[in-house]
């Protein structure tokens, strides 16, 4: 069988279509750039602000990342602060690698200490 004719297995293409799904809002990109970028967690009301839409609807566009790792949130008394996870996200584009037939991006090498 040669490379043309392989596919992707049902359970790992089921994973990356939830991915997809997921940042397929221009809401929720944003909200994936926003902390991205930022870099810190951030609380829903902070998000609310940046983003420009109501609480309720940034509330279910969080719950739709989280659901799928893309965020992580940790609660705070009564606020949560959510979070990108690194390891999620930076399986994304491998994810779309594989999906369009390109080759796998390899691993980043660890650095060594000196």
């Amino acid at each position: 069988m040669n490379a043309y004719e392989e596919t992707l297995d049902r359970a790992t293409a089921a994973e990356f279509a939830s991915w997809f799904k997921a940042i397929a809002d221009a809401s929720r990109i944003q909200i994936v750039s926003l902390l991205t970028r930022r870099g810190a967690p951030m609380s829903g009301g902070e998000i609310v602000a940046a983003v420009g839409v109501g609480q309720s609807t940034v509330s279910a566009h969080l719950k739709v990342l989280a659901d799928v790792r893309f965020l992580l949130a940790d609660h705070r008394g009564t606020a949560t602060y959510y979070r990108i996870n690194e390891a999620c996200v930076d399986c994304f584009p491998t994810a779309a690698d594989i999906v369009m037939g390109k080759p796998v991006p390899a691993p980043p090498v660890p650095a060594t200490s000196a």
